[in-house]
């Protein structure tokens, strides 16, 4: 069993805000791996078991808002007896462009407070993570009002594109490891070249 946990805050006041990016790409593997799963209310949050390329996923959103997430993720990792690096956190990163994802097997929480939470509670740094750039911070937004503030509608497309981006990394990550999910996703990703009318 493979946890994957996508950060965020419950409650509609929080939808499509950046904080919520973790949500988004956990939303999108449901649509993708677990479509007619139930969803089960336990351990602090919402679960929801699916089938990744057949293997077994635990997909969890955490609903005790975003500085007790790691009250969730313990419960979890004790009850399927889960070891730390078979667990991937989705979370943002304002310190990242807006769009960019950055894989790391391990490392410190970079002020990111839901993943601080997991870390300190799971006793260890050894916890793959999947960062999501939300930024950069706006000079004169302090960095509460600017993670709980939406996307506009000139980021939307970029963040829709990058969601679907880091489904697919979570699935490499699943299937490959962290190694070759950070190889094919830490980069941007290449645009399509256009080609003329008389190239073969």
């Amino acid at each position: 069993m493979k946890v994957i946990v996508g950060l965020g805050n419950p409650g509609r006041r929080y939808e499509g805000t950046r904080h919520n990016i973790g949500f988004e790409v956990l939303t999108e593997l449901v649509r993708r791996h677990a479509v007619g799963c139930r969803p089960k209310a336990k351990f602090d949050g919402e679960i929801i078991e699916a089938n990744i390329d057949g293997q077994p996923a635990c997909l969890v959103y955490p609903l005790t808002f975003m500085n007790e997430s790691g009250k969730c993720v313990r419960q979890i990792v004790d009850f399927y007896k889960v070891v730390a690096n078979e667990l991937l956190v989705v979370c943002d990163d304002f310190n990242l462009p807006i769009a960019k994802l950055r894989l790391r097997p391990d490392g410190s929480h970079g002020g990111q407070n839901g993943l601080e939470d997991i870390l300190q509670r799971m006793g260890t740094l050894i916890v793959p993570r999947l960062r999501i750039g939300i930024g950069p911070l706006r000079a004169d937004w302090e960095p509460a009002n600017f993670v709980l503030s939406r996307f506009d509608e000139t980021e939307r497309p970029q963040i829709n594109a990058c969601v679907a981006r880091a489904a697919d990394a979570v699935r490499v990550w699943m299937n490959d490891g962290i190694a070759a999910a950070m190889s094919r996703f830490n980069r941007d990703p290449v645009e399509p070249t256009e080609t003329s009318a008389n190239d073969p």
